[in-house]
């Protein structure tokens, strides 16, 4: 499998839960990207994906 296209959207700001308003990402995600293997950078942008989200509706 390849490696997953990074969520990264050149907004980084991190909010007080180490959540990047951006990508939604956590700050440990971001820093281990590059070592990730794509199974789990799957993962990762799914969880983004809904950390997005949430930040969006306020939650």
């Amino acid at each position: 499998m390849q490696q997953v296209s990074s969520p990264c959207i050149r907004q980084c700001c991190l909010n007080e839960s180490d959540v990047c308003i951006g990508c939604g990402r956590l700050l440990s995600e971001i820093l281990k990207w590059s070592d990730t293997k794509a199974n789990d950078q799957q993962q990762i942008v799914e969880l983004a994906k809904k950390r997005r989200e949430q930040l969006k509706s306020g939650n």
